[in-house]
């Protein structure tokens, strides 16, 4: 047992014993006769065991088991908005539960920031009450999310200031000593907390860097860096280790390894890819026994990383420690270095690389019927891109003149079997979502040109089912000898928010059974496919799903519909998969394995944490991109598609452009607009206009606020149905309305309807640019809400992230890999795309709310490989 294990052991025996009472940890610690080293190491359990749940705080810090203290205490993750007040979301509960989230008024949220851990004592009059939403008091900050904030400084009334980006706080923060660091007005900085706002006092801090004039070259990218505590460069003796396993490869083939290098081997990335981890052979074989149709051989090639990332290397404790590289739309922060990652490792075209080779016997209809891994090394005989292999698939006939016959006939075969276990997947009941990511334009000097959302074409579908194929047959093997390994986790949607998502599609006319069956979700996107909602639903049934996890448990992925799975196929960019790797090489070796349960578990939690810090972080730039790129575009008009109805506005997001905005009700100034939130719409009193989900309309840009991550939308007019690309209407959508309710008059501030008045409002918050549908907080001015933020991916989001790990544009699905685009750690319910929308609760009259997200564009110009 590890020595993590024993003091945790230690500690829960000591606080279950008969007559224990709470006390505070140094006193458990010297209770159990820890040395001080002992000591800090006890504290950090405590802390990460409340967390869990499992212990609670008493009265002044004292512990003791969750289950003896203050049953009416929940600790949970606070949100606050910029208007001051926040919830408290409880741990073990689903996104968007009804009633799951706990109302916090400013004045009892203390000094708790956003994102902290805290411990809530619930209000006694709702407790007893039973109400759906419940109010409570923040009474213990358990840990706080982080104590250092990016944001721009100024000066005013003689002192220094500095707005924190995003909106995390209602008032600018109070700099001390401004002028140790020579900080300049608008200068882009790094603020840390020396204490935290609350209602009472103002917040205080102290600047720590200066990162760049706002508005410089770089200075977005930065901020976004120090914001989410990306790492930086690598340390001395990491690249010197990495400098030594270059010196030490020579491309001989080891012994123990299976030469393949005479074998029709090819790759496909996208095209400024700079790291192959993945590469695939094909064959058709004589199946063993009596005589049959040939069975399909694929070979799947995946970079030999730990081959030169040994356990517990410096190599390894810094992979282990960032656990993902970071995909940025103008830059990679990788995992390990670019000599191992984009060179020793990298399955390059005429080298000889080394490859962990998982040979995959399909019968004609797809049926796995053997696996058999290796320790190999290949030489890739060409390197195709995306584009390419498009080309290919739509004529073949010029490409016999480029290829040699054996790659012509493997890239046919290999769409013949991509096709075949597409189909199969499908037909077993995987989930595959209408969510095209944003990918961002960049210009020669790496400015904004633009975005588009991106295809997912039958290309990256190629590689996407050789991925899940791979992924899935290697978890099997490795279940089949019973080992503990990391798995991708896809726990099955809460059934409350799947009837949730049964009355939100019923409103808009799609009547359905029980969506508890894979099968009706299925027929659920495939029936909107090209209507109006098919946006805002495909991100409801998103929203509806879990987040896909690593853990060694043995629950299987809901949206591959898949019993058993794990990440294996892109150790370059994800620490999952080496753990994968390590496991196959002891299992070839014969050796058993040394990692416990346990240790898994805790790895697991750390890889998921830094995939979703990695997925924010990205998300986050490209909304600032495009919100700066627009902001230099004010009045300029774009066809858009309403993807979200609120009492308090319009979302719509730009069919071309795809940035995401708030039209806000106040600026309808030909009538007054109430809610109807059955059908989903605001309809005026006077002339009748309705404006629902999934309606066509020209949009203007009205405002946009970078550093506040908001972008506003000023109607122009109503479409009769959707343009086409030259920005004619293409004719009239039917609208599937559903049944009309009543629905309440749109309320301002004083609880009147919302009148019609010129200009728009100020600070008025808005979503982000090129987040989806379902990505927005809730309200403005009118409704308080919590921000969330979307998923992002390419193409078809696969209710799994990337699950198959290769990165790929496109679609997204629901577990599957993305096909190689730069982000593949997009599985099921992670929402990479449009941000999500939380509804307002409770905010005060006059109070500012939280405003939905601005843009989330897709992904960078480098699309991220496959996984």
């Amino acid at each position: 047992m590890s020595e993590s294990n024993e003091l945790e052991q230690a500690l829960l025996e000591h606080l279950g014993r008969k007559g224990y009472r709470p006390v505070k940890p140094r006193k458990i610690a010297k209770a159990l006769g820890l040395d001080e080293s002992q000591a800090r190491d006890l504290k950090k359990l405590v802390k990460r065991l409340v967390v869990a749940g499992r212990l609670a705080y008493g009265e002044a810090h004292t512990v003791g088991l969750a289950d003896t203290i203050h049953s009416n205490r929940i600790v949970g993750v606070f949100r606050r908005t910029s208007g001051g007040y926040g919830f408290v979301r409880p741990r073990g509960t689903v996104d968007r539960e009804e009633g799951a989230d706990i109302y916090i008024p400013a004045k009892s949220a203390g000094d708790a920031a956003n994102g902290d851990v805290v411990s809530v004592q619930l209000s006694k009059s709702q407790r007893s009450a039973g109400r759906p939403n419940r109010q409570g008091r923040i009474v213990d900050v358990i840990e706080r999310e982080t104590h250092r904030f990016v944001g721009t400084y100024f000066e005013a009334a003689g002192g220094g200031y500095v707005n924190v980006d995003g909106g995390l706080f209602a008032q600018p923060i109070l700099v001390g000593d401004a002028g140790a660091k020579d900080t300049q007005v608008d200068d882009k900085v790094v603020l840390e907390m020396v204490r935290f706002p609350s209602h009472v006092h103002q917040g205080e801090g102290v600047v720590v860097d200066v990162l760049g004039q706002r508005g410089d070259p770089g200075i977005d990218t930065l901020s976004i860096i120090h914001e989410f505590n990306l790492p930086g460069e690598f340390g001395d003796d990491v690249l010197e280790d990495a400098r030594e396993q270059a010196e030490q490869f020579d491309e001989s083939i080891a012994a123990g390894r299976t030469d393949l290098t005479e074998a029709t081997v090819i790759t496909i990335d996208p095209f400024d890819a700079r790291d192959f981890d993945d590469a695939i052979s094909l064959e058709l074989v004589e199946p063993v026994g009596r005589k049959r149709k040939p069975h399909w051989l694929l070979g799947v090639h995946i970079a030999d990383v730990s081959h030169f990332v040994r356990d517990n290397s410096a190599l390894d404790r810094e992979a282990k420690h960032r656990a993902t590289s970071v995909y940025l739309p103008d830059q990679v922060i990788p995992m390990i270095p670019e000599t191992i990652s984009n060179n020793l490792a990298s399955l390059q075209p005429d080298r000889v690389r080394y490859t962990k080779t998982v040979f995959i016997e399909f019968t004609p209809d797809g049926t796995r019927v053997g696996v058999e891994p290796h320790a190999a090394a290949i030489r890739s005989k060409r390197r195709f891109t995306y584009e390419e292999v498009d080309e290919f698939l739509e004529d073949r006939e010029p490409w016999r003149k480029k290829l040699t016959p054996e790659v012509h006939a493997l890239l046919g075969r290999m769409h013949e079997l991509a096709m075949i276990l597409r189909r199969r997947r499908f037909a077993r009941g995987s989930l595959e979502l209408a969510l095209p990511e944003v990918k961002i334009d960049l210009d020669k000097e790496g400015r904004v040109a633009g975005a588009h959302l991106e295809e997912h074409t039958e290309s990256h579908q190629i590689i996407e089912e050789f991925m899940l194929a791979a992924n899935e047959a290697v978890a099997d093997l490795l279940a089949e000898k019973e080992l503990a390994f990391l798995r991708r986790v896809h726990a099955a949607p809460d059934p409350r928010k799947l009837r949730m998502l049964s009355d939100f599609v019923g409103d808009l006319g799609y009547k359905t059974k029980s969506l508890e069956s894979r099968f009706e979700l299925q027929d659920l996107l495939d029936r909107v496919k090209r209507e109006p909602e098919e946006h805002a639903i495909n991100y409801a049934v998103l929203r509806s799903m879990q987040k896909a996890v690593y853990s060694p448990e043995d629950e299987g992925h809901y949206a591959l519909a898949s019993e058993c799975y794990c990440h294996f196929t892109s150790p370059i960019r994800r620490y999952p998969d080496l753990t994968v790797h390590r496991l196959l090489d002891r299992v070839l070796a014969g050796e058993a394995p040394t990692v416990h349960f346990g240790e898994l578990v805790t790895l697991g939690e750390h890889c998921s944490e830094r995939e979703q810090r990695a997925a924010s972080a990205e998300r986050e730039l490209i909304k600032v991109k495009l919100l700066d790129y627009l902001s230099h575009r004010i009045g300029e008009e774009m066809d858009a598609v309403i993807t979200s109805v609120q009492e308090y506005g319009l979302f719509a997001q730009g069919l071309e452009l795809p940035a995401e905005g708030l039209i806000h009700v106040s600026s309808l100034q030909d009538d007054y607009y109430h809610y109807d939130r059955r059908t989903h719409s605001l309809s005026g009193f006077r002339g009748g206009q309705s404006y629902r989900l999934g309606d066509f309309v020209r949009v203007a840009v009205a405002r946009v606020d970078v550093d506040g991550r908001e972008l506003d939308f000023r109607l122009v007019r109503r479409l009769p149905g959707r343009p086409d690309e030259t920005g004619e209407p293409q004719g009239q959508h039917d609208g599937r309305r559903g049944r009309h309710g009543k629905g309440g008059a749109a309320r301002g501030a004083k609880g009147r309807p919302s009148k019609p008045r010129g200009g728009q409002q100020g600070k008025q918050q808005s979503p982000s640019a090129g987040q989806g549908a379902a990505g927005k907080k809730s309200g403005r001015k009118q409704s308080g809400g919590q921000r969330t933020t979307g998923k992002k991916s390419p193409g078809k989001k696969t209710t799994g992230k990337n699950t198959t790990g290769k990165k790929s544009a496109g679609q997204k699905t629901t577990g599957s890999a993305r096909s190689k685009s730069k982000n593949n750690n997009k599985d099921a319910a992670k929402t990479k795309g449009p941000a999500n929308k939380k509804s307002g609760k409770k905010p005060s009259a006059g109070t500012k709310k939280s405003r939905p997200h601005a843009g989330q564009p897709k992904k960078k110009t480098r699309s991220r490989r496959k996984s």
